[in-house]
């Protein structure tokens, strides 16, 4: 017989290749074997080292089956193979009471034990087991079922939800009739990362997402917060793609910056130097309203603790939900009196301001809500530009579509106007959307079976259609005959378009993503240029159903005189703008721009409702953990 080396036979054997390990260890990642693993035969049978975390588990007992005894008229004896045999071995054989009595007096130095000893008794070895384990590694949905025997390690580690392993065997097809269509017969435990299930927050079956917000270093996890942040990775990757296949250059714009970008002073402050409260002050403003600071504070600590006790039960979800209101009220009640106060005359205080001068810089600074204004300085030197990064801002609005930190991406580009910059920003948001569909399937498959049943058929739609471009003054001539809704804001031009008019467009109108241009110049910033009619500018919104602007963009005003008009006009400090309007003064050119809110992205590719469920670490008013 020829062996398997030999180059001249041919064999499906021949035609194995073993299963590569991740570069930097020597373990296989589990979505290597998962994926498609019933049409690769040839999986069976090769070893492999795999490292996870437990989902789920079972153990089964070995069962010790005792062979029943044999009765004479079932021994057959083969009389070549007879031998001559004692009188006590057939007294032995053939009488039971005489055979126990020969076992006790057949004993060497035998004696009965005294009344006065103790009778020891060996404890009972535990009994043999089976231990399945579901074990996920993070690199795809599916897990793999692990076989581990109890001579290799106590069940009672193994078995905990969150119990970290790393084990070798042979891939195996599964002894019994499953789901599962392979199975890891482990022979070596290599590491056992213990949990306590008594304080392990996951050992509860399918915690809620707002739950989950409380625990962000274990929520990852969990099977849907994985596959999100799966999809935001490959939508990450992506966006790098896009801009790289269309000749744009990453630009990383600075974090702190002396810049209000829409002037609106929703910004973090920057500072090296401590901020003392005034206490007297505050203690006054308390006792004059009546209410006590201390209190207040002694409130929020109790409420604190009985909400952390409702999380930790298994009482009702009403009752943890109004402990939470009441926690918030109190909170916002002591941030009151901490930050303001107020006087009898319910006139408020500023805090006290602070000196830059003796700081790390030599004026006020700020975390950036946008990078779009220093980016265009490169853009009048690179021509295409981007940017990819996180964007800050202190808005205390309580909205499931907004959080104080929040990634954006953002690109101008040299010697185009609104329309070169709306037909981009469409190109990004249809190439995103179709990137998840081809190389995301497995996660897409999971949104759609536990979150929402329509992502794939909005998302296939999205790519498929046409998106609509209509203007500001359109929308308001299409609301305006809407008899079916009654919006909290009159209908009028001029007016804002609030979440509720852009939700109520998206969603019963157009009923897909739809482009709205040419808004009042009153509505959007500076820097945005003014139209002829002296009434509008050239601003955009890409608006998505469900979850309201994704895209916000248009042309910046490259005419001096109206750019300083602007700024003066909107009463912004000009000399915080002198290096922006020197762009204008010195080769000034046409060029436009669009930022796309990430986050919101993938909220209208998963399903999902509140963007804190799709941020790695949240942050929010009065919520940050770690």
């Amino acid at each position: 017989m020829a062996s398997q080396e030999d180059p001249t036979v041919s064999s499906p054997s021949a035609a194995i290749t073993p299963l590569t390990p991740f570069k930097y260890s020597n373990r296989v990642l589990l979505k290597t074997i998962t994926e498609r693993a019933d049409e690769r035969p040839e999986l069976i049978g090769q070893r492999v080292v795999i490292g996870g975390w437990v989902k789920s588990s079972k153990e089964e007992k070995k069962s010790s089956p005792i062979a029943p005894p044999l009765h004479q008229s079932d021994k057959k004896v083969d009389p070549s193979k007879t031998k001559d045999v004692t009188c006590v071995e057939i007294l032995q054989s053939k009488i039971p009471l005489i055979r126990s009595i020969m076992e006790v007096f057949g004993r060497t130095g035998y004696a009965p034990p005294k009344k006065d000893e103790p009778v020891t008794h060996k404890p009972t070895p535990p009994q043999p087991s089976t231990v399945y384990l579901m074990v996920a590694d993070g690199s795809g949905v599916a897990s793999l079922q692990v076989v581990v025997d109890s001579s290799l390690a106590s069940p009672s580690k193994l078995l905990p939800t969150g119990t970290c392993i790393l084990v070798e065997g042979v891939l195996k097809k599964p002894s019994a009739k499953g789901k599962q269509v392979i199975e890891l017969e482990a022979d070596r435990i290599l590491h056992i990362g213990t949990v306590d299930p008594g304080k392990y927050p996951l050992s509860r079956k399918r915690l809620p997402l707002d739950m989950l917000r409380d625990f962000p270093h274990f929520r990852p996890r969990t099977t849907t917060v994985a596959s999100v942040m799966r999809i935001r990775s490959a939508l990450s990757f992506a966006t790098h793609l896009f801009f790289e296949h269309n000749a744009f250059f990453d630009v990383q714009v600075p974090i702190i910056t002396t810049l209000d970008y829409e002037g609106l002073g929703k910004m973090f402050l920057v500072t090296s130097l401590e901020q003392k409260a005034d206490e007297d002050k505050l203690k006054t403003i308390s006792e004059v309203e009546g209410v006590d600071l201390e209190t207040v504070k002694a409130a929020v600590r109790e409420k604190s603790n009985i909400v952390e006790n409702l999380k930790r039960s298994d009482s009702n979800r009403e009752a943890l939900v109004v402990a939470i209101q009441d926690l918030k009220k109190t909170n916002e009640l002591a941030s009151q009196l901490e930050a303001r106060g107020k006087t009898k005359s319910a006139s408020s205080f500023k805090a006290p301001q602070i000196d830059s001068s003796d700081g790390f810089f030599s004026c006020q600074t700020y975390l950036t809500a946008s990078g779009g204004l220093h980016l265009e300085t490169y853009a009048y030197a690179l021509g295409n530009v981007y940017s990819f990064g996180p964007r800050f801002q202190a808005d205390k609005t309580d909205s499931s579509k907004q959080a104080a930190e929040m990634w954006m991406v953002e690109a101008e580009m040299a010697f185009a106007q609104i329309e070169d910059s709306m037909h981009c920003a469409i190109d990004f948001f249809k190439y995103l959307c179709k990137w998840v569909l081809e190389n995301c399937s497995e996660d897409m498959n999971f949104v759609a079976k536990r979150i929402d049943n329509a992502c794939i058929t909005r998302l296939q739609q999205t790519v498929s259609v046409p998106s609509d471009i209509v203007s500001y003054k359109e929308v308001i001539d299409i609301l305006m005959k809407v008899t079916d809704n009654n919006f909290e804001t009159n209908i009028q031009w001029g007016v804002s378009l609030t979440r509720e008019h852009l939700s109520y467009l998206a969603d019963n109108i157009f009923k897909k993503p739809v482009i709205i241009y040419n808004y009042p110049k009153e509505s959007k910033p500076f820097f945005v240029r003014v139209n002829d009619d002296m009434r509008t500018v050239a601003a955009f919104d890409l608006v998505a159903p469900k979850v309201g602007v994704i895209v916000s963009g248009g042309q910046n005003e490259e005419r001096l005189d109206v750019i300083t008009s602007r700024i003066k006009e909107l009463g912004l400090p000009r000399e915080k703008y002198e290096w922006y309007l020197d762009l204008r003064q010195h080769g000034t050119v046409k060029n436009s721009g669009f930022t796309l809110r990430f986050d919101l992205l993938i909220l209208f590719i998963t399903g999902l409702t509140n963007v804190r469920d799709v941020i790695p670490f949240p942050r929010s008013q009065g919520k940050i953990i770690n």
